[in-house]
């Protein structure tokens, strides 16, 4: 469909879902930030002003992340926030969003952590750019599941093309990405 062919109700659908694909990539930054040790991305996901209630912590993303990142580093070896279902309240330049997560995070024992709940973020476009200017982290529940060993631990190339690490050495930073692993089938 042209351009010129938008009806004046189709492009500002088209710019609602502009905005909520910006947002929710602002809320994806947070989470891959926390999770690689990447403070840069973690604190392009808020403004400079934002405010964070996350647990016992309650004060600026800066301090929040400072504050969480030596806990996770001494606790964990790895932690995924795994975003889930997104509702997004979307009035100008100020969204209200609420959002379902699952923690999970693999202690240095070998034991896992899991956490469930919810962020309840404002974000707003300054600048033409979204961002999280309030969180409220609402923990709902957490256990202790059973440990179990890593899958495929014992294929002999499986790390061939990296491993999990927290900052820039996580394959996920590689550009290109490529294979180095031979082909075969089990």
């Amino acid at each position: 469909m042209a351009l010129e062919g938008l009806t004046p109700e189709r492009l500002a659908r088209l710019e609602r879902l502009a905005d909520e694909a910006d947002i929710r990539d602002c809320l994806t930054r947070f989470s891959r930030g926390m999770d690689r040790f990447d403070r840069a991305l973690y604190l392009s996901a808020f403004h400079d002003d934002a405010e964070m209630a996350a647990g016992p912590y309650v004060g600026d993303v800066a301090g929040c992340y400072d504050w969480a990142v030596p806990m996770h580093e001494a606790g964990q070896i790895v932690t995924h926030h795994n975003l889930l279902n997104n509702t997004l309240d979307i009035t100008g330049d100020v969204a209200h969003s609420e959002t379902y997560y699952l923690f999970v995070g693999r202690n240095r024992d070998e034991s896992l952590w899991m956490a469930g709940g919810r962020y309840i973020d404002r974000v707003e476009r300054r600048g033409g750019v979204w961002k999280i200017a309030l969180r409220t982290n609402i923990i709902e529940w957490g256990c202790l599941p059973p440990p179990m060993p890593l899958p495929f631990g014992d294929v002999p190339d499986i790390a061939v093309n990296g491993v999990s690490s927290r900052g820039m050495a996580d394959p996920s930073y590689a550009r290109p990405l490529v294979n180095r692993r031979v082909p075969q089938t089990p």
